[in-house]
C-alpha cells in the first residue's frame, strides 16, 4: 500500500485478539475507516474456518486452532504438523509471551492523516497497546 501525501500509518500490536477488536470498534466509532487486523506467526498465517473453526466442531488439527498455522489440514504435510504439535505454545503450558517477538501476535494498522494520529494511538493505547 502506498500513503498519499498527508497521510501516515500507524502500527500497533496487541496480546489478544479481543482488545485489537475493541480497539478497532473504537477506532471506528471516532470515524478512522482505514483499519486492518492481522496474525503475526513463526507458521504463516491462515484463519480458515473450513478447516480450523471449533466452535462448529471443525476443528481438523490442534496447531490450525492454536498456532493459526497455514495449511494444516489432516490430509497433507503431515511431517510438518508433527513437529508444530510439539510447540510447547500448542499445549497450553507455554510461558508468558512465548514464541512471538515481543509477545505481541495481533497486529492493527490504521492508515490516518497527519492530524487524527495522536487520536488514534490515544484510542489504542487505551485498549493496551504497544505502539
Amino acid at each position: 500500500m502506498q500513503l498519499n501525501s498527508g497521510e501516515r500509518s500507524i502500527l500497533a500490536y496487541f496480546p489478544s485478539s479481543t482488545k485489537a477488536r475493541r480497539a478497532i470498534e473504537e477506532l471506528k466509532a471516532a470515524g478512522y475507516e482505514t483499519i486492518s487486523l492481522d496474525r503475526v506467526s513463526r507458521f504463516g498465517v491462515e484463519d480458515n474456518a473450513e478447516v480450523n473453526y471449533a466452535i462448529a466442531g471443525r476443528a481438523e488439527t490442534i496447531t490450525g486452532l492454536t498456532l493459526f498455522s497455514a495449511g494444516t489440514d489432516s490430509l497433507s504435510n503431515s511431517e510438518s504438523r508433527v513437529l508444530k504439535a510439539a510447540d510447547p505454545s500448542v499445549s497450553g503450558m507455554a510461558a508468558h509471551d512465548y514464541g512471538t517477538a515481543g509477545g505481541r501476535a495481533f497486529l492493527v494498522t490504521v492508515v490516518t492523516s497527519e492530524d487524527r494520529v495522536r487520536g488514534a494511538v490515544d484510542i489504542l493505547e487505551k485498549h493496551g497497546a504497544q505502539v
